[in-house]
């Protein structure tokens, strides 16, 4: 999908704050609703847009252990028994099958080291995990929104 210079402009402020209204996002852009409503249904039509989200403070919320786990597995494990697998626990946020060593990469948000530990174990008693390497996070120093590229 091509994008223009105004689809660009509407993309970043919808990361930004995805609640802005299409009369707000108009006149910054310089359009009327109308037009950047228009503009946001091809977005999404032409998969560019594909949801709205709020994004959350996991410690606000109780969650104040974070780590990331590489998943070792046994022989070839297809990606779609691994995604059946972690998908079962709200706890891993995020899930990708990666280059290197392990075979996947899983982020964890717990609520204490013991809650931690637990999903630990049981995610390591997975018919097809070999071994677990973790890592806990101490402070967050960047997290933001996918967006576009830089020009």
């Amino acid at each position: 999908m091509r994008l223009d210079r105004v689809d660009e402009q509407i993309i970043a402020l919808l990361v930004d704050d995805a609640r802005r209204s299409y009369a707000v996002l108009g006149a910054k852009v310089g359009l009327t609703a109308s037009a950047v409503k228009r503009r946001v249904d091809r977005l999404r039509a032409g998969g560019a847009i594909t949801g709205f989200t709020v994004r959350l403070d996991p410690g606000a919320l109780g969650w104040t252990v974070e780590g990331y786990v590489e998943l070792y597995c046994r022989s070839s494990t297809p990606p779609e028994v691994i995604r059946a697998a972690v998908g079962r626990f709200a706890e891993v946020v995020d899930a990708s099958t990666i280059s290197g060593e392990a075979d996947a990469m899983l982020r964890i948000l717990a609520t204490d080291m013991r809650h931690f530990e637990q999903v630990l174990e049981q995610i390591g008693a997975e018919p097809f995990v070999a071994r677990t390497k973790s890592v806990l996070v101490l402070s967050p120093l960047l997290r933001r929104t996918a967006g576009l590229l830089p020009a």
